[in-house]
């Protein structure tokens, strides 16, 4: 396998991710129950949106680059209280950040630096989403 069919196969992977990412918060939002439901149901279909972006743009690059979008997403974890929803995104958030940095290196050897420059904003999001979460779960209840 080449090195391009390898980053291919990643952002695929990473497109995934974010078909994943889109399900559960869309899952989520209508699922969330309690006195918290208003915030996180808007917080959900918010990053929901934003991960829709992700999937849009990787989904595009893959095509650009000779390539074939996937359209299986990655397993969606299941959450049925508020905080095990949160917890399960920041573990995603956690995990895409580390993807999207392991990509963006590649995206670098392989001289794709419009590329890079789209994963550096990616990570970003990501991050601050992962941060927000965080945040989210600082005292929140069982």
């Amino acid at each position: 396998m080449t090195d391009m069919n390898k980053f291919i196969a990643g952002l695929n992977e990473d497109l995934a991710h974010e078909y994943q990412a889109v399900i559960a918060y869309t899952a989520y939002a209508a699922q969330v129950t309690g006195p918290f439901r208003p915030a996180l149901r808007s917080f959900f279909l918010a990053e929901a949106a934003d991960e829709l972006k992700h999937a849009q743009m990787l989904a595009d690059k893959i095509a650009a680059l000779g390539g074939v979008p996937t359209v299986e997403p990655a397993p969606v974890p299941q959450a049925t209280s508020p905080r095990a929803m949160l917890e399960a995104v920041l573990a995603a958030e956690t995990e895409t950040v580390a993807r999207y940095a392991e990509r963006m290196a590649q995206a670098e050897e392989l001289g794709e630096l419009a590329l890079v420059a789209e994963l550096h904003e990616m990570i970003v999001d990501e991050t601050h989403h992962k941060e927000e979460v965080a945040k989210m779960l600082e005292g929140f209840p069982e």
